[in-house]
């Protein structure tokens, strides 16, 4: 693995991690009657917190990109997980908690999946696919099942909603990835003629935008806890799927190294799952409230 790609994905979940922090202490404060509405977006604006998370993001998305111009998306994606780290970290900061055993154990499942997805797949770059139908059917998978999820979401937006729209999201940034690593390419082919030419940077934005409106709406109704983790998942495993399944990367298929490779992503996800609920992240005003309430309750003897 190059050093560079490495200190790319890294810093790019770094600034990935603190931008949804600062996301979600703002998006929590903004009107329920905006939930999955752009108005939100608009709401946001007006709030300095919420504009420093997103240059966070846009920082973290654009060292992403520079990462996926020098590594494969197999490689790219499980070091972007790892901004759940940097998530902790600053709420860690915040919330003055320590990280205990449970932070411990999410910390070393994380990294030590990351790694053994890595050492075990030795992702490599490879052609292609020239079949758009493959292309299409696996983006339109990802897109159609980040609908299902969404609509289900709007149904139950204060119980299962934030999850269902955090995964929705994370497949879609997944995919996101995949495009903006094709849309690299053809602009070191041939410059931005080339680029905006095809329909590739179009989807890449119209994906962010959706994609944006559907975290802040997960992050303005529930915890960071119940929506980073499921965030986090998603856009890895969704990523590796396009990487593989259209864009020609390679991964080691015999028996030992596909079950360290499955292993690794069930411990990024383990790991994921740990961190996202240790109890330094911080709480959304909905659930702080019914916490309030409960702490107020007269205790029965």
């Amino acid at each position: 693995m190059s050093v560079l790609v490495l200190v790319l994905a890294l810093g790019a979940a770094c600034c990935l991690g603190f931008g949804f922090v600062l996301q979600q202490n703002a998006a929590q404060r903004a009107p329920l009657s905006d939930f999955l509405s752009f108005r939100l977006l608009i709401d946001l604006v007006k709030v300095p917190r919420w504009l420093g998370g997103i240059a966070l993001m846009v920082v973290g998305m654009g060292l992403g990109a520079a990462a996926l111009g020098q590594g494969e998306l197999s490689l790219v994606e499980p070091l972007l997980a790892t901004n759940l780290l940097f998530a902790l970290a600053l709420s860690r900061r915040q919330t003055k908690q320590p990280l205990g055993r449970q932070g411990w154990a999410g910390l070393l499942l994380l990294a030590g999946g990351v790694t053994a997805f890595i050492v075990a797949g030795q992702p490599q770059g490879g052609a292609a696919t020239a079949d758009p139908v493959r292309q299409w059917l696996i983006i339109g998978a990802m897109v159609g099942l980040a609908l299902l999820l969404t609509t289900h979401a709007k149904r139950s937006r204060l119980s299962s909603g934030p999850v269902l729209l955090a995964l929705a999201a994370g497949l879609l940034y997944g995919v996101q990835d995949a495009l903006t690593r094709v849309s690299g390419q053809k602009f070191s082919d041939g410059g931005f003629a080339e680029l905006l030419t095809g329909w590739q940077p179009y989807a890449v934005l119209a994906l962010g935008v959706t994609g944006l409106v559907l975290v802040q709406s997960a992050f303005e109704t529930a915890s960071l806890r119940k929506s980073l983790p499921a965030l986090t998942a998603a856009q890895p495993l969704a990523g590796i799927i396009c990487g593989v399944g259209f864009l020609g990367d390679r991964l080691r298929t015999d028996a030992v190294a596909l079950s360290w490779e499955a292993g690794g992503l069930l411990a990024v996800v383990a790991g994921i799952v740990l961190l996202g609920l240790h109890p330094a992240m911080p709480h959304g005003l909905a659930e702080r409230a019914r916490v309030g309430k409960l702490q107020a309750q007269p205790q029965q003897v």
